[in-house]
């Protein structure tokens, strides 16, 4: 059967129906989060301080949509340096329990918290010895009762119109989640050199990692004195190819900096005659940074003073040129 097509009215009546969707969705998910904010209190502390005494790990449990949020818990716990696992709800009881250490804390996640699965489990946990700590939107529920710690996140409903499907309740679950990871990073003083640690691979590796001699090193290291004539000045900025030389003395003190601009300059003003020497023309002082120091920095510092070069020192001596050609090569641009 062929269709008749759909109208223009029809149409944007849909499209009406689309954009009010999402931001109905979207507002709801908002007012959530902000009564979470509001309901943040003493029981939180305590359980942030809990999870940082911990002499163990953290495990999180839970099942459905709260499983998967208790999986991203606990990847973000691990990468901001505190050890956690995930363990299902419904595989705990069937040898999963293995995993556990009588000094692990571990976290249920239910909105009901009358889940079964967890209400099974948490006997055991208790005659085990762990901490619990339940994260539940049901202040007189089982797991808010019977877990020593219970976080309440209040939710009044979902964003589904039938109010089933958990969209509301597990942004509450995600949200809380990397806020007692991040209460955690601050109390342990984790650093942004303890994340490269954990993170070596892929753009946010290379962004952590790079130095500025990791780049620099691939580059030529045009220099000349201060006496050198200005034949000599050009031919050493054009067979360096990085648009500047460095100016140093016989020791590689740095001295200033010749640019492509400093030269067209000179040119402009109509001063150009062979005899004109380095040290007329070097901008002085020019704008270093340290071989040590991460790349990313270096472009942090480019973008800041609308320059394309650094000069790199090594031990207070001149060590080459990073420019910005390097890091948008690298893929920090």
């Amino acid at each position: 059967m062929i269709q008749a097509p759909k109208t223009l009215k029809y149409r944007q009546q849909l499209e009406a129906q689309i954009l009010n969707s999402i931001h109905t969705t979207l507002q709801i998910e908002a007012q959530t989060l902000a009564a979470l904010q509001q309901s943040i209190g003493a029981d939180h502390v305590e359980a942030v301080n809990t999870l940082f005494a911990c002499e163990g790990k953290i495990v999180v449990t839970g099942i459905g949509k709260s499983a998967i949020i208790g999986q991203k818990m606990v990847a973000t716990f691990n990468s901001t340096g505190s050890k956690a696992v995930f363990m299902h709800a419904a595989d705990a009881v069937h040898g999963d329990l293995g995993q556990i250490d009588k000094h692990d804390v571990v976290i249920c996640l239910s909105k009901s918290g009358e889940t079964a699965e967890l209400k099974v489990l948490l006997p055991i946990l208790k005659a085990m010895g762990n901490t619990t700590i339940a994260m539940v939107s049901n202040a007189s529920s089982f797991l808010a009762n019977q877990c020593d710690l219970c976080l309440l996140l209040p939710v009044e409903k979902e964003a589904d119109p039938n109010n089933l499907a958990p969209t509301a309740s597990t942004i509450v679950q995600l949200a809380m989640g990397d806020a007692l990871a991040m209460a955690l990073l601050h109390l342990k003083g984790f650093s942004s050199k303890d994340f490269a640690l954990l993170h070596p691979g892929g753009n946010l590796g290379k962004i952590l990692y790079t130095t500025v001699a990791d780049l620099a090193y691939k580059n030529a290291q045009p220099f000349v004195s201060p006496e050198a004539v200005i034949k000599d000045v050009i031919l050493t900025i054009s067979s360096g190819r990085l648009g500047a030389t460095a100016v140093t003395d016989d020791n590689r003190q740095l001295l200033g900096i010749i640019t492509d601009g400093d030269l067209r300059r000179m040119l402009m003003n109509q001063n150009f005659n062979e005899e004109i020497r380095a040290q007329q023309i070097m901008s002085p002082a020019p704008k270093t940074i340290s071989s040590e120091a991460l790349a990313v920095e270096a472009l942090e510092q480019m973008r800041a003073q609308s320059i394309s070069q650094l000069l790199v020192e090594d031990n207070g001596k001149y060590a080459g040129i990073i420019h910005m050609h390097d890091l948008i090569r690298e893929g920090f641009v």
